[in-house]
């Protein structure tokens, strides 16, 4: 599995939100600044989010964005999901494809299973919260 740089840059912004929108909403002009992200592709990026339901937005000259919720309460499954589509490493063990005709003994899907039970453990397990407390425990900026 590789997460895309949509799926890195969703982290890094809902991250940033975390961190910062104790004093208010946040603009996404200064998440861009601080992520080096371009507002553009942030701006699609957190137009998902806000549909989703992850985000909320404040309109006006002090307006901009937060999360809806406390960071703990998102997984980072939960974002990259939402962004990334199935984190399955193949469509014979995605639950939202249609089963293999030659699943049935296939020692190969069987191994596919294993990895994408193993990949979602984790990711389902993790929250903003951890990835706000693992970037406090480390000198650098970057979230994934």
């Amino acid at each position: 599995m590789r997460i895309s740089t949509k799926g890195r840059y969703a982290l890094r912004l809902m991250v940033d939100l975390a961190r910062n929108s104790g004093a208010g909403p946040v603009s996404l002009k200064d998440i861009a600044r601080r992520q080096d992200i371009s507002d553009k592709y942030l701006e699609q990026i957190i137009s998902v989010l806000n549909r989703a339901g992850y985000v909320r937005s404040l309109r006006g000259a002090q307006g901009g964005y937060f999360l809806q919720r406390p960071p703990e309460e998102y997984t980072v499954g939960m974002i990259l999901r939402l962004t990334e589509g199935s984190l399955a490493p193949a469509p014979c063990v995605d639950e939202a494809t249609a089963p293999c005709g030659r699943q049935e003994g296939c020692a190969a899907a069987v191994l596919r299973k294993k990895i994408s039970d193993a990949v979602s453990s984790v990711v389902d397990q993790v929250t903003l919260q951890d990835l706000m407390t693992w970037q406090n425990g480390i000198d650098s900026e970057c979230v994934i």
